[in-house]
């Protein structure tokens, strides 16, 4: 068996300070219609879904570029606990490595959210 782990940590005012004129353009770069949708205006939510993707893209290995991102989208269950769901280049990358199953985790103070992944290979 092998491990796979990525962990991200970002300060939310920079996802709050980003300039109104190309915030828009930005969220739709980053964030898939559905993930957008859930986040609304909340900043916090934005931010920690922008972790949770920098963390698998670090456990993937290949960072952001190769992948993409909206290849990797951060939904939640009923309970509000994060589901990565993972398309195009991920999901071949991640095929690639044999990943079985994972696990995504993402907290929030006041200024930072952070994310922390894992994923089990055979």
């Amino acid at each position: 068996m092998k491990v796979f782990t990525g962990v991200d940590l970002i300060e939310i005012h920079r996802l709050r300070d980003i300039n109104p004129k190309i915030r828009e353009r930005f969220l739709q770069r980053v964030f898939t219609p559905q993930e957008r949708v859930l986040c609304g205006e909340n900043t916090n939510s934005y931010a920690g879904r922008f972790a949770a993707k920098e963390a698998v893209a670090k456990a993937l290995g290949t960072g952001i570029g190769i992948v993409r991102w909206q290849d990797i989208e951060v939904l939640k269950t009923d309970l509000g606990e994060p589901v990565l769901y993972l398309h195009n280049q991920a999901k071949i990358v991640a095929d690639q490595k044999n990943w079985q199953d994972w696990s995504l985790s993402i907290s929030h103070t006041k200024e930072h959210a952070m994310a922390f992944f894992v994923a089990i290979a055979n």
